[in-house]
């Protein structure tokens, strides 16, 4: 298998990186994740969109274009033949001295990851856990999708290998924020509800799609602060992220949930579908 490394495809057991990267020494590096589907990037602009605005914060003098985005992976899938594929696309800080640094970086290290998904799926389901650990704030104005992943590692930690399993973050406050690796959503009375961004939530690429999505099915979307209980007393939840899509769950800690079986969801993922096919 390949992966790409500052303008070239090499085999994975031969990438590396210098141990003087500010990634690895200080966390100073950002990352983008999203799907190809019969190998087309979906939501390409958004994610290059977001990681441009990222690589400015942390003061990283790189821009990636629609256009290198778009070689890099075919690049990737002509290399490890795949069209359905998962893709991981990185820029850290590159080398610097030891010692924080206020100076820009200006050789980062641009690698991107292909891992194959086969075609996508039918809708599936998860069940939901409150988590113990708490959401951690974000390090500057807004959340970054950055290095600094340690708060989701004690996250996953606490719902361990079940992939049937998302653990679901609260905040200090004890306002509900996100899940370990998705954003969260559930609907009551014909309104999508989710967390505001300032909970310190990551603000997804694909909820914001999501978002959209609603509206065009007639349905008020709510964003703002709530409480676990006003999620257990919802009428459908689900989840979402780049790769998994849209996930329902069937069940929040002991409180039972519609799952697959859920109306609105099921119309929501028939939306999303219909989106990637285009």
């Amino acid at each position: 298998m390949y992966t790409y490394v500052n303008g070239a495809v090499i085999r994975n057991e031969e990438v590396c990186i210098s141990p003087f990267d500010h990634g690895f020494l200080y966390g100073i590096g950002v990352f983008e994740t999203f799907r190809t589907y019969d190998g087309k990037p979906f939501l390409l602009d958004e994610h290059v969109s977001r990681l441009n605005n990222s690589l400015r914060e942390l003061n990283i003098a790189f821009e990636l274009t629609r256009e290198e985005a778009e070689r890099i992976i075919a690049l990737l899938q002509e290399a490890n033949g795949w069209e359905n594929a998962y893709i991981r696309l990185n820029v850290s800080a590159g080398e610097g001295e030891i010692g924080l640094q206020t100076k820009p970086y200006t050789k980062p290290n641009i690698i991107a990851f292909q891992k194959g998904l086969g075609p996508a799926g039918p809708l599936t389901t998860k069940r939901g856990i409150w988590l113990h650990t708490r959401r951690n704030s974000p390090e500057g104005s807004t959340r970054l999708k950055s290095h600094h992943y340690l708060n989701n590692v004690f996250g996953k930690r606490e719902t361990g290998d079940d992939v049937g399993m998302e653990g679901l973050f609260l905040t200090e406050s004890g306002y509900v924020a996100e899940g370990v690796v998705s954003n969260i959503f559930w609907t009551k009375n014909n309104t999508l509800y989710t967390p505001a961004l300032e909970t310190g939530i990551l603000d997804g690429v694909t909820r914001q799609f999501v978002m959209k999505l609603v509206r065009t099915l007639s349905m008020d979307v709510e964003e703002g602060l709530y409480v676990p209980e006003e999620v257990e007393s919802a009428d459908e939840v689900f989840v979402t992220n780049s790769i998994q899509e849209i996930v329902p769950l069937s069940a929040l800690g002991n409180t039972p949930l519609p799952g697959t079986a859920g109306a609105a969801v099921n119309e929501l993922f028939i939306k999303y579908r219909e989106a990637v096919r285009l």
